[in-house]
């Protein structure tokens, strides 16, 4: 009878844990991202390098200060891709990162998807955000867009 008390235990135990590791996963650690009102998107131009705010809408994001590359945004910019390749970098590698479930405006396979076939175009935003990270912006043709962090080469070094 002990035995099955102590096996019992360790199973009842062993779910919690799963369940609790599951939520800090998932849930625990994001937040609602701080924009600052007038500067939530920026990308970098062409000339100069320096990064500067582009017109951003219904901009809505997550972040975690456990990890650089846990932020993810949502938006949509009047901007067309046209004008937008004129003026800022555009990042090449870009690869979003898998955003939670519960964030469900940020799909990144669709993304990455669109990014391949060329409907959507991947701009610097930011380079080291945070050391060996930088900011991602896709733009889709209708002005839907997508912000992520992004590790790039100086964090393999």
């Amino acid at each position: 009878m002990n035995g099955k008390i102590a096996a019992g235990s360790i199973v009842v135990i062993g779910a919690l844990a799963g369940v609790v590791m599951y939520w800090l996963q998932v849930y625990a650690f994001y937040e609602e991202a701080a924009f600052v009102p007038g500067e939530e998107i920026r990308l970098t131009l062409i000339e100069g390098g320096q990064a500067e705010p582009i017109i951003a809408e219904d901009v809505t994001g997550i972040d975690s200060e456990s990890s650089p590359i846990r932020f993810r945004a949502c938006f949509r910019t009047p901007m067309t891709q046209a004008m937008l390749t004129e003026t800022y970098q555009i990042y090449q590698g870009a690869v979003p990162n898998v955003a939670p479930g519960w964030f469900d405006c940020f799909d990144a396979q669709a993304i990455g998807a669109a990014i391949e076939r060329g409907e959507a175009i991947p701009f610097l935003s930011e380079a080291e955000i945070h050391p060996g990270v930088d900011r991602v912006v896709a733009v889709f043709p209708d002005g839907r867009a997508f912000a992520w962090h992004q590790l790039n080469a100086s964090a393999s070094e």
